[in-house]
């Protein structure tokens, strides 16, 4: 059995052993392989070992591997293509035309630029607010209270599906610390669910928890996971 393999059921039932605690069904946690900064042999064996999801933070050698996956047809059937991480002006185009989820708007301006240049020939790109729990300085996203503002402002981007929200809070000291401000997370996206808001059909996506923190996220309400080191092991940055 190969690395990832075994790393991927690790991850598993973790995930499972996170969801019996909170009296939840682990069919209602995805998965998310982060796989920034591995190879395409890593991404393979992931792929091998049943992975479909995958999240990328660099857009470039992203969408180098997004190409290389597409070009072979039965490697590629039924992966998803999410981007967590920051995106510039200059790099919506590339986003807009190959990843299949954004979990990272938090302004008008990079939400209105991806509507307007997602290819009509693609399904409406999936998105998520990205939200700012506890104010970190070194954080993106959006304070909790200007959420429903902004979502609002948005609804009407014609090449946009609202899914939910994202976060990557500052790393927390303890299991329950963690839960508090996951919560905080979570509690945006019932606020905002509450709201009954025509375009948010499919509000259904609360994108929480790493390798560190996702059996605290689990318990607070997370629905997709990202889980990179846990699965490829320590990155090695360039």
């Amino acid at each position: 059995m190969n690395r990832i393999l075994q790393n991927m059921e690790q991850v598993r039932r973790l995930i499972a052993d996170a969801c019996a605690r909170a009296g939840r069904d682990p069919a209602g946690v995805q998965l998310l392989a982060v796989s920034k900064t591995f190879g395409i042999e890593a991404i393979a064996e992931a792929i091998a070992a049943g992975q479909r999801a995958f999240g990328e933070n660099y857009i470039q050698e992203a969408v180098e591997k997004i190409v290389h996956f597409r070009a072979q047809p039965e490697a590629a059937a039924g992966l998803q293509w999410h981007c967590i991480g920051p995106i510039q002006s200059n790099k919506t185009r590339l986003v807009a035309e190959h990843f299949d989820w954004v979990h990272t708007i938090d302004r008008a301006k990079i939400a209105q630029r991806l509507s307007e240049q997602r290819p009509t020939h693609l399904p409406p790109l999936q998105v998520c607010l990205q939200i700012n729990p506890d104010g970190g300085a070194t954080k993106s996203g959006i304070a909790p209270a200007d959420a429903p503002a902004l979502l609002r402002e948005l609804l009407a981007l014609p090449r946009l599906q609202w899914r939910g929200v994202m976060s990557i809070p500052d790393i927390a000291p303890d299991f329950e610390a963690q839960c508090a401000v996951h919560k905080r997370v979570r509690a945006v996206f019932d606020q905002i669910a509450a709201l009954g808001l025509p375009g948010l059909e499919r509000w259904d996506t609360v994108s929480l928890g790493m390798t560190a923190d996702l059996q605290a996220a689990i318990s607070a309400g997370s629905t997709m996971v990202r889980v990179g080191t846990g699965i490829f092991g320590q990155r090695h940055y360039a």
